[in-house]
């Protein structure tokens, strides 16, 4: 059976929810410029009454958002002659070209949650100059107010859920581990790009001691 993060006493007061990129343009249902598969209308609904049965319940709940500017550096449209999963160097790393996608304003780049379910939503990958999957941080290690208001709610351990498993997911799950949360990674209620990197992405989480849960631990 999967461990609970629910099942110390008081652990509702100290335990929080980030449900990570959870965007239109990351769904099959709204026809996303980056949809991930298995990203269609059950598995949106599921992570929706989840996240409002946990809210009912008292847990305190927050969202990453991406909101990329028109001229964002890991948009394959703003470097001539590159095509979509291209591969640059920036800054000394590795970026993946992607379709523009979670573009500032636009449509698709709405959570499918009601935000009012949310104690904040953490935007990310503000910044032209640098993508962005984690929650806590750019690729510049420019940080997010997401920390800050993990701290401020009393928040010592962490359930994380949404999309997608191998690159935003994991990124914020591990940085968060690294900031001394113990985290909970609901596997689920999560989906992955690609089966190889999923695989390896859990497998990496598992070695931080991150728990990996279904969601029939919460």
């Amino acid at each position: 059976m999967s461990p609970s993060p629910f099942s110390d006493p008081g652990a509702l007061a100290t335990t929080g929810v980030i449900v990570v990129d959870f965007q239109g343009d990351f769904t099959t249902l709204k026809q996303g410029a980056l949809a991930v598969d298995g990203t269609d209308e059950p598995y949106v609904k599921e992570v929706e009454q989840v996240t409002l049965r946990l809210k009912s319940r008292g847990v305190t709940l927050f969202a990453t958002q991406d909101w990329h500017p028109e001229d964002h550096v890991s948009f394959f449209t703003n470097h001539p002659g590159k095509q979509p999963f291209d591969t640059i160097e920036v800054h000394g790393e590795t970026q993946v070209l992607w379709p523009p996608h979670c573009v500032q304003e636009s449509g698709n780049a709405g959570i499918l949650i009601p935000a009012d379910t949310f104690t904040a939503i953490v935007k990310k990958g503000t910044d032209p100059r640098f993508d962005s999957y984690s929650g806590f941080k750019d690729q510049g290690n420019t940080p997010t107010e997401l920390t800050q208001r993990l701290r401020a709610a009393n928040i010592t351990r962490v359930v994380v859920y949404g999309l997608a498993t191998d690159y935003c997911v994991k990124a914020t799950a591990l940085d968060a581990a690294e900031r001394g949360f113990e985290v909970f990674l609901v596997e689920d209620l999560c989906r992955g790009v690609a089966k190889e990197t999923t695989l390896d992405a859990l497998e990496e989480m598992k070695q931080q001691g991150i728990h990996i849960i279904t969601s029939n631990a919460l």
